[in-house]
């Protein structure tokens, strides 16, 4: 029997590979003026950053429990084996409403076949870990053996990020508003992982170029454990396709790296990173 994957807005994959690999995703909350949509289905991340652009301000709102509900008992009537792939719970409640909703089918369909994984990651890096595991479901891989590498992934999986505008980390919560206003006025970019699930600051650099350079000096330090050539490297995007394609180019030139997944971060994470955000996910230890 092949596995079927699931997972949520925030692993911010394409299109093309979703529909490629058969994942069912799940669609994160977006609140704007009020009013609630449902990420990449009834709100597009364009018009988002756009409307941030525009001083308008969004909020998400974790996957609600009827959503869960409505897949999980898909699943138990079909007899399906399935693994459902979450969003950090260092940045969403969305892994723990996943876990009260499985336990409340299982006292229904007691033979629900479904395991949940909490990535502790997010973009690009969370998309990384989905999309190998699809690949494997996809070759007929049996569910230990994906459960074995997503743990693998999770453990392993490096977010070097930067945003283009201080202030919509500040809107977020995530550094304070003296922060904010000098980083502005001196061109700051902050320079970002995510550690154990969570977001933490790691550097800064005065100007795009300079966090650039410092960014793949970062990527140097933490890929000696691997053949980052050999490797995919994720990039992800706050409607910046110009800026993915010129860091994707500095990776290539620095590092030899051709293989990549680029895509555009949708609106449950851009809602708080902001236009022109970039970030760069890869695996720091080969398996």
């Amino acid at each position: 029997m092949s596995i079927k994957i699931l997972s949520d807005t925030a692993c911010d994959l394409s299109e093309e590979i979703i529909n490629e690999y058969g994942i069912e995703i799940l669609p994160i909350i977006v609140i704007k003026d009020d009013k609630e949509y449902l990420d990449k289905v009834t709100i597009d991340p364009i018009e988002v950053y756009e409307g941030m652009r525009d001083g308008k301000v969004f909020k998400t709102a974790q996957i609600p429990p009827s959503i869960f509900i409505e897949s999980f008992e898909s699943i138990a009537k079909k007899g399906e084996s399935a693994i459902y792939i979450a969003f950090s719970s260092g940045l969403s409640g969305t892994y723990s409403t996943s876990m009260t909703v499985k336990q409340s089918i299982k006292d229904q369909y007691k033979d629900l076949d479904l395991e949940i994984v909490d990535t502790k990651a997010a973009s690009g890096g969370f998309g990384l870990i989905v999309l190998k595991a699809a690949q494997m479901a996809k070759e007929g891989k049996s569910k230990q053996e994906i459960l074995k590498t997503i743990e693998f992934y999770k453990q392993h999986m490096e977010h070097i990020f930067t945003v283009d505008n201080i202030e919509y980390l500040y809107r977020g919560g995530r550094v304070s508003k003296a922060q904010a206003l000098l980083g502005g006025l001196l061109n700051i970019k902050p320079i970002l992982n995510v550690e154990d699930g969570n977001l933490v600051p790691i550097d800064k650099a005065r100007g795009r170029n300079k966090a650039f350079k410092t960014m793949l000096d970062i990527i140097e330090q933490r890929s000696k454990n691997t053949n980052l050539k050999a490797g995919v490297v994720g990039i992800t995007h706050g409607d910046d396709l110009e800026g993915a394609l010129k860091i994707k180019d500095l990776i290539s030139e620095r590092f030899g790296v051709d293989k990549f997944v680029i895509n555009i971060i949708g609106s449950a994470i851009g809602s708080h990173s902001g236009p022109g955000t970039l970030a760069i996910f890869f695996l720091n230890q080969d398996m």
